[in-house]
């Protein structure tokens, strides 16, 4: 089994090892401080002898480095790892450790699965009765409790206890192996089975921040960020807010209310747009009255608008009103007939190349560009031929 270096010192960043076996580009070494992908946080890169790892898994007790290029059975690599990948992963993992530890000391909540994403950090928790939703006065305690001990700098110790040892451990929740259980501690407050790496003390996680906690397949999910994570997430919501208060000339603090006149304003404009181009709408039709056929193309019209523009043309005597009105992506279309024309609209809609249905009096569907009514009238006026 390869004697995995990650375990004694996750701030070991460089060894040498011996390559002892090579199989469809993976390579098997005798020691290894390349961690592999295992209870949710991903693998290491780095390079052997400058050739790129990019990817590395445990099978069967051993550790498999993914290489590009060459190396051969016997011969002696020096491993570099990629260091702000796994310092990154360090602060991801142990700021989960406190976060969980404070939902479990707080909330009586058991941490089910961690998953270290790219972007985010996310873990899945039961919490008793049932429950799936937190307040904001619970989320602000988590973050408290878990930056607090942040702040206190605990140390982290790592170890492999024996099996006397193991038994009288006050652990957080019980290990899921039975064997060559390691032991991950922060301080006398939180301890719990874990192989991952981890800070040597709860100061260098530096900051943990609760993004969300929402429900998720049964439980309630944790999305998080620590450490550098947060410092970069922070730094792109301050400029955004900043950028947000010099265009709206407010303080940030007034942003929200602010914005909720700004939103309440166009909605009202919205709505008075609407009533204008209706109302313009319903004059274009009563223009055309007394043609058979009623054909109009409009701007920016609502599907309620359209249906009211066709009901009108009806009512003025055209045997069919062919209705479109153009939007940023395509073409609204409207058919419809009086009794008197004896013409499926929904199909004439599909004849002419839209998508749509409806009624055989009363269709209605999407096309790319307003050609359709084109279509719908030389169609129409063939069955009158």
């Amino acid at each position: 089994m390869t004697d995995r270096l990650y375990y004694d010192d996750s701030y070991l960043t460089r060894f040498t090892a011996t390559v002892r076996e090579v199989k469809d580009g993976w390579v098997r070494l005798d020691r290894s401080a390349f961690y592999p992908t295992s209870g949710g946080q991903p693998y290491d890169t780095g390079v052997l002898s400058g050739l790129p790892v990019t990817d590395v898994e445990v099978i069967d007790g051993d550790v498999w480095h993914k290489v590009e290029g060459i190396l051969s059975p016997g011969q002696t690599v020096e491993g570099i790892i990629d260091w702000p990948r796994r310092f990154d992963h360090m602060q991801q993992h142990g700021g989960e450790h406190l976060l969980a530890g404070e939902i479990y000391r707080q909330l009586g909540g058991v941490t089910i699965g961690l998953h270290l994403g790219h972007d985010e950090v996310t873990i899945d928790c039961d919490l008793p009765d049932g429950r799936l939703h937190l307040t904001d006065e619970e989320l602000t305690a988590l973050e408290d409790g878990v930056n607090g001990r942040i702040q206190a700098d605990a140390p982290c110790r790592c170890w492999f206890p024996s099996e006397e040892e193991l038994a009288l451990l006050p652990l957080r929740k019980p290990p899921t192996v039975k064997e060559h259980v390691r032991i991950v501690a922060f301080g006398d407050f939180e301890m719990v089975a874990c192989g991952g790496t981890h800070p040597s003390s709860a100061g260098q996680i530096g900051l943990v921040k609760i993004l969300d906690a929402r429900p998720c397949k049964g439980k309630i999910r944790f999305t998080f960020l620590c450490g550098q994570r947060a410092l970069m997430d922070y730094r792109d919501r301050f400029s955004a807010l900043a950028r947000a208060s010099g265009l709206l000339s407010a303080g940030y603090a007034d942003l929200p209310d602010k914005i909720q006149r700004l939103k309440d304003e166009n909605h009202s404009l919205r709505l008075a747009l609407a009533r204008v181009k209706r109302d313009e709408a319903m004059a274009q039709v009563r223009s055309l009255s007394g043609q058979r056929i009623i054909k109009a193309i409009f701007q920016g019209l609502g599907m309620d608008a359209l249906q009211e523009a066709a009901r009108l043309a009806l009512s003025l005597g055209a045997d069919a009103a062919l209705l479109a009105s153009q939007e940023d992506h395509g073409v609204l279309l409207l058919f419809a007939r009086s009794a008197s024309l004896p013409r499926d609209m929904g199909q004439l809609l599909r004849s002419c190349g839209a998508k749509g249905g409806g009624r055989p009096d009363f269709a209605q569907g999407r096309a790319d560009t307003p050609d359709a009514l084109d279509k719908a009238d030389a169609l129409l006026a063939s069955d009158q031929a």
